[in-house]
């Protein structure tokens, strides 16, 4: 191949008159190649293959072609590296190299790529200070406790300063959603104006031509609770929320890759937003380059609406309650009060805790489990209950490794073991339905301190602290005063002594 210096050289000898023929015999060159120069457009000699030859692919082109496609309708999370490509092809009996099979992939690609000019073009989005957020999930692996767990991630965005906030959650419920953005509203100090989502189905219940979605109602309570005008983009159309999209990707590799451990979602959680805090504090603003995230996002902390009271974020449903003061929710039991056993209560889901109320009382209150096929009991609710079977207080299942305060505790102790033992401990139990669990603790202290552990004494404290005390009265002079003065008359004592003396 000529370099260019030859190529420029002919043309211009060329351009100045000189024949082909001597410019070939001058330069030792055939007159095909000078004349090849001479017609090159911009001195372009480069030589460009028409036909790749693939002497080894060219048998397995077709399987390459299948491979190729079937990955590229894969998820991105779930494609295969060329090298594992190359490897299946090695087992189907391929004996090229792996340059081989990454050149073809790499002209597949840009085959299938669709051309320029049709290509969907984009218009860059500018937001004033506290005008909108974006919200998105994502699902990230972690280890909790030694065992690998998929975790939902919540995804909020400020869309001016681009301030981040990333929190993690077992699911993707409604709850969880609400939570995320008490806590991401917490986070950043205030509420923007707009919100801005895809058509998750959380938040939006039918999607119809254009713009026209009908929300959650849920979803719309929270949004008017925090004066938020909620917007949902168009179907398939990440672009219109780009900034948490790319979030998304840069939480990924920044803070979940290579893989978190920690002992629990809480661990987790505050470790996440420590280092939303760094994130913000090292990385420049992509528009104002004087500024940090973390100053600019100050600057809009100030335009946020503020936050009155956070939102009651809970998922409500019914269920009934069986004969044993149980009710099934999400794949557990969760035990309640037994008064209302065989009725209907509403249970109130929280991203952490689930509340069960009958009739507009509260009567359950339980950290939620978001394993399966577990009872988490509350012995107090089967109070009720164990005062009329108080031989249930060793077998029954709710007073298993049951942590009493420590004065009853010390006092069941002192009471033994046994049938009358128990039945004596449970009517102090008993106490508690008329006068709550203090005051049976300070009787029973009291009890103790006097070295006396029975249940008698102890009711019988109770009982004294229920009387109304006597009332108090102002005394006088006046008072004291005898309305009946004595009389000295001995006649009284003798006639006494001569009776007596008598009998």
């Amino acid at each position: 191949m000529l370099v260019l210096e030859t190529v420029l050289r002919i043309r211009r000898e060329h351009a100045s008159g000189k024949a082909i023929k001597a410019i070939a015999r001058d330069l030792h060159l055939s007159r095909k190649v000078v004349r090849k120069a001479i017609r090159a457009p911009e001195a372009d000699m480069g030589y460009r293959r028409e036909v790749q030859p693939l002497p080894k692919l060219g048998p397995f082109q077709a399987r390459l072609d299948a491979l190729l496609e079937e990955d590229e309708a894969r998820p991105r999370r779930e494609k295969l590296r060329l090298t594992r490509i190359h490897d299946l092809l090695l087992r189907e009996g391929f004996d090229g190299s792996y340059d081989a099979v990454r050149r073809y992939a790499a002209r597949w690609r840009q085959a299938q790529r669709r051309d320029v000019m049709n290509a969907p073009a984009f218009i860059p989005l500018l937001f004033r200070p506290g005008e909108a957020y974006q919200f998105d999930w994502s699902h990230e692996d972690v280890e909790i406790s030694g065992k690998p767990m998929r975790v939902k991630v919540a995804h909020v965005r400020l869309c001016a300063s681009r301030a981040m906030y990333v929190r993690a959650y077992p699911r993707e419920t409604q709850e969880m959603l609400f939570d995320a953005h008490a806590r991401a509203f917490a986070f950043f100090g205030g509420v923007p104006t707009r919100g801005i989502y895809d058509n998750m189905k959380t938040a939006v219940t039918s999607v119809f031509t254009g713009k026209e979605r009908v929300f959650n109602r849920r979803f719309l309570v929270m949004a008017n609770h925090y004066m938020v005008e909620p917007t949902a983009c168009s179907p398939a159309s990440g672009w219109e929320k780009g900034q948490v999209e790319n979030q998304v990707q840069t939480a990924r590799g920044r803070f979940f890759q290579p893989r978190l451990r920690f002992t629990g979602l809480e661990e987790l959680n505050g470790w996440l937003e420590a280092e939303c805090r760094r994130w913000a504090e090292l990385h420049q603003h992509p528009e104002q380059k004087e500024l940090t995230v973390a100053q600019a996002w100050a600057a809009e902390r100030a335009v946020l609406q503020p936050i009155v009271a956070p939102f009651d974020g809970f998922h409500e449903s019914e269920h009934a309650v069986s004969g044993t003061c149980l009710i099934s929710f999400d794949r557990n039991r969760y035990s309640v009060s037994a008064r209302v056993v065989r009725r209907a209560v509403q249970v109130r889901a929280y991203a952490d805790r689930i509340v069960v109320r009958c009739d507009g009382e509260v009567v359950a209150d339980h950290p939620r489990f978001f394993g399966r096929d577990r009872t988490i009991y509350d012995p107090w609710h089967y109070l009720p209950v164990l005062v009329t079977k108080p031989g249930a207080l060793r077998n029954g299942a709710p007073f298993q490794g049951w942590e009493l305060p420590p004065a009853l505790a010390r006092l069941r102790r002192k009471l033994g073991t046994g049938d009358d033992a128990d039945r004596r401990f449970v009517r102090v139990l008993a106490a508690v339905l008329d006068d709550g669990l203090e005051a049976v603790e300070v009787a029973v202290r009291e009890a103790l301190l006097a070295g006396v552990a029975s249940d008698d004494v102890i009711v019988n404290i109770l009982a004294r602290r229920r009387e109304p005390p006597r009332p108090l009265t102002i005394v006088t002079p006046e008072d004291l005063a005898l309305r009946h003065p004595p009389r000295a008359d001995c006649n009284r004592y003798d006639s006494l002594r001569g009776l007596h003396a008598a009998a």
